[in-house]
This record gives structure tokens, C-alpha cells and sequence, in this order.
């Protein structure tokens, strides 16, 4: 199987142009996580991070492949793309405008593509001058300034670098999309996690090698990442599908419907963004004690450490929470019963209109409380066996969401270009044979 799929790659140009561009675009991102911001003391900011890796600067390094922690031009990474765009989906529920561009197409979202843009460079100007007078401020835990010559020239430097950074690493992104296989943000995501893998088995090898792991764990570890990754797989090609009968009717002089299809619905329609958003918010207390010496403020944070069950409960409170609201934010039944009824479709058993709106309402609640309690035990397993167990789990729970999720996407990309092109060759033959 595997061979016959090298054999059908070979066969298509078009298809190994796709890889190699795609694999291009990524080694430039990698190449310039390790451009430096003028101006930072490397060794101080690495220590810095090290005593604060469970904050939201942990979070936000590890969506940038590393990059924040060297303090490259690409320290940002793509988060404030994906903030902007989470931010625009948030008005188009509150603004008209917005709403009107989602529903007139093609020319709608190329509009609503230039204002997510005007919002990254936004962002990305505010969070470059907050890291700018953030390093200021900051020392390793020797007591070594992060910033060697601080001052307004270089907070110009650093906003100028890291917006400059982020805008051409959306570029970079959109050029995947359209010359590679796959979201080109995705991957760059992707590859920013994965990156961290090889470091990780070097010292998973080394804390065998000193005696801190026996073999049977690493077994047992490696044995739970299968399992864990085969689950995920489960359940994000899981879907609940709702019969849809058309019925017949005549339009013009052609007897149009007949038919059956059906809605799906996934188990896991928020993807991603509810752990990202809990995670934000509980590691926001965190954040702010490694720049206060507040001895209230530092009490609560170490109350809702990582590994603490108040921190825990609330995860998974708030996951459970963002998973509902993000889904009744990206899914409106209300929309798709009014255009399955304009359609002459129907749910077998149940009336069209304000009935089948209430029924794919009724079905969507139930399988979204699934589908977050399935996100939750992913993002808290891995933490718990961290923290419990002192078990060397490099992956955590949103980190293995994104990798499986992008990683699925990629290969059925592939999948449908080469069966694509396979029906391309076969209609080809047939229309030469029919000439003949």
C-alpha cells in the first residue's frame, strides 16, 4: 500500500512541486526561528524561560516553535494571525457588516482575509512594543539583565522586527496555501511543535542513560502516546449524520430531488481553540507573579499550578465551556434548517423549520458535551502523568490535538489530489477512446 502510494507520487509532478514547496516554506520559518532581535542577552533569556514555563510565555514558545524563547524575528510567531481571526469570527456574531461579508461568498472572505490582516499587524504592534518594555524589566534568575542597552531605540528595533517577522511569516503561510499542500498556517504550527521532538527523545535517552527512567517505563510511555494518538484519530473522524430526504419535484421540465444525503455533525467541532483559551486565561495569574513580587497575587498562583486539582478542575471547567461556545458560534441551525427547508429537504420524523432547527440544535448539544469531555481527558492526561507520575510526556494535550489534527488534514489533501488526478487521467483515456 505504502509503495503503491511512492509509485502514484512519482507519477505526479504537480503533486511532488506541492511537497517540495511546502517543505521549502517551512525550512525558511525554521531558518529564521534563529535569527536573534538585536540587542538581547541570549543566555539570560533562556534562563529566564526556564523559571517561567508554565506561564503563557511557555504557551505562546511553544506556538512559535521556540521562537520566543531565543527572542527571534519570528517570537511571535503566527498567534496573532490566529488571534485576529478568532477576533473577526467573535464580530461577525455582534456586527452586521461582518456578518454580511461571511455570506456573500468569495468576495466576502477576501475582505474579511485584509481586515484579519490590518488586525495581525495591529496586534502584533502592541504585543511587540508589551514584549519590548517586558525585556526591559526582565533578569535571568542570576540576576543577569535580559536587555543589554535598554532605551526607546531599542523598543523601536524590537516592534519593527517582530512585526516585520510576523507579517512576512503570514505571507509565508498564505504562499504554502496556494503553492503547497495543506493550511499553510497549520503547518507552521506544526512544525513549530514538532520541531521540540528531536530534543525531546535526546533526553528522554539521557535520563535513561542516568538511571532517572527504566526501560519499562519508557515502554509503557511510548506504548499510552500510541494509544492516545490512535484515540484522537477516533474521534476527530467521529461525526453523527442526520438523514436528509429531498423531496421530488418539478422544475422547468425536469424532475428534480429524490434523494438522500445527510448533515454531518462532528464530535469535536471547536478543534483546538477551547484548551488554548483555558489555557490563556489560568496561566494569565502565573504571568503577571513572574513580573510582581505580589505576595497575594504569587499565593494564587501557586495555588493554580499545573499540577494542582483547583487548576485542573478549572481546565476542565472552562474547556467544557469554550467548547459550547465556539461551536454555537462556528454552527448555526437555525440557518441550515431555513436552507434544507428553501431546498425541499426534510429530517425524516421531524417538520421542517423551527422543528428540524430544534432537533440539530438538540443533537449538537449532546454530541458537543462528547466532544468536550473528549478534549478535556486529552489536555489533562499527559499534564497528570507529568506531574503525578514524573513520567517524560514531551507532547501536551493541545500541542497533540494540533499535531494528529494537521497531520490528518496534510495526508487527506494528498489523498484527494492523487484521486483527483487519477479521475482526471481516467476521463481522458475514455474521451480518446470515444473519438476513436
Amino acid at each position: 500500500m505504502a509503495l503503491s502510494g511512492v509509485d502514484n507520487l512519482s507519477r505526479l509532478p504537480e503533486l511532488k512541486s506541492k511537497l517540495l514547496w511546502t517543505f521549502l516554506l517551512l525550512a525558511v520559518y525554521r531558518i529564521g526561528i534563529h535569527i536573534p532581535v538585536p540587542g538581547v542577552d541570549s543566555a539570560a533569556l533562556a534562563d529566564f524561560f526556564e523559571s517561567v514555563s508554565n506561564t503563557l510565555f511557555g504557551l505562546f514558545d511553544m506556538f512559535s516553535g521556540g521562537g520566543l524563547r531565543n527572542l527571534s524575528i519570528f517570537a511571535l510567531g503566527i498567534m496573532p494571525y490566529i488571534s485576529a481571526s478568532i477576533i473577526v469570527q467573535l464580530l461577525g456574531v455582534v456586527s452586521p457588516t461582518i456578518k454580511r461579508l461571511q455570506d456573500e461568498g468569495a468576495q466576502g472572505r477576501k475582505k474579511i482575509t485584509q481586515y484579519t490582516r490590518y488586525g495581525t499587524v495591529l496586534i502584533t504592534l502592541v504585543q511587540g512594543f508589551g514584549i519590548a518594555v517586558g525585556l526591559e524589566s526582565m533578569t535571568s534568575p542570576t540576576g543577569a539583565p535580559v536587555v543589554l542597552h535598554a532605551g526607546w531605540a531599542f523598543r523601536g528595533i524590537t516592534i519593527l522586527t517582530l512585526t516585520a517577522g510576523t507579517v512576512f511569516l503570514m505571507w509565508l503561510g498564505e504562499q504554502m496555501t496556494e503553492k503547497g499542500i495543506g493550511n499553510g498556517i497549520s503547518m507552521i504550527i506544526f512544525a513549530g511543535i514538532v520541531a521540540g521532538l528531536p530534543a525531546a527523545i535526546f533526553n528522554t535517552v539521557r535520563l535513561m542513560q542516568a538511571g532517572e527512567i527504566t526501560l519499562f517505563l519508557l515502554l509503557f510511555v511510548l506504548a499510552f502516546m500510541i494509544a492516545i494518538l490512535a484515540f484522537i484519530v477516533y474521534m476527530e473522524r467521529g461525526q453523527r449524520r442526520i438523514p436528509i430526504h429531498y423531496a421530488k419535484r418539478m422544475m422547468g421540465r425536469k424532475m428534480m430531488g429524490g434523494q438522500t444525503t445527510h448533515l454531518p455533525l462532528r464530535i469535536n467541532t471547536a478543534g483546538v481553540i477551547p484548551p488554548i483559551f483555558a489555557s490563556s486565561i489560568l496561566m494569565f495569574p502565573a504571568t503577571l507573579a513572574s513580573f510582581s513580587n505580589n505576595e497575594i497575587l504569587s499565593k494564587f498562583s501557586a495555588y493554580f499550578a499545573p499540577s494542582s486539582i483547583a487548576y485542573n478542575v478549572a481546565y476542565i471547567s472552562l474547556i467544557i465551556f469554550f467548547c459550547y461556545f465556539y461551536t454555537a458560534i462556528m454552527f448555526d441551525p437555525k440557518g441550515i434548517a431555513e436552507n434544507i427547508k428553501k431546498q425541499g429537504g426534510f429530517i425524516p420524523g421531524i417538520r421542517p423549520g423551527t422543528k428540524t432547527r430544534e432537533y440539530i440544535d438538540r443533537v449538537l448539544t449532546r454530541i458537543t458535551l462528547w466532544g468536550s469531555l473528549y478534549v478535556a481527558a486529552i489536555c489533562v492526561l499527559p499534564m497528570i502523568l507529568i506531574s503525578q507520575f514524573n513520567v517524560p510526556f514531551y507532547f501536551g494535550g493541545t500541542a497533540l490535538l494540533i499535531v494528529v489534527g494537521v497531520a490528518m488534514d496534510f495526508m487527506g489533501k494528498i489523498e484527494s489530489y492523487m484521486i483527483s488526478r487519477q479521475y482526471e487521467g481516467l476521463m481522458g483515456k475514455g474521451s480518446k477512446v470515444k473519438g476513436r
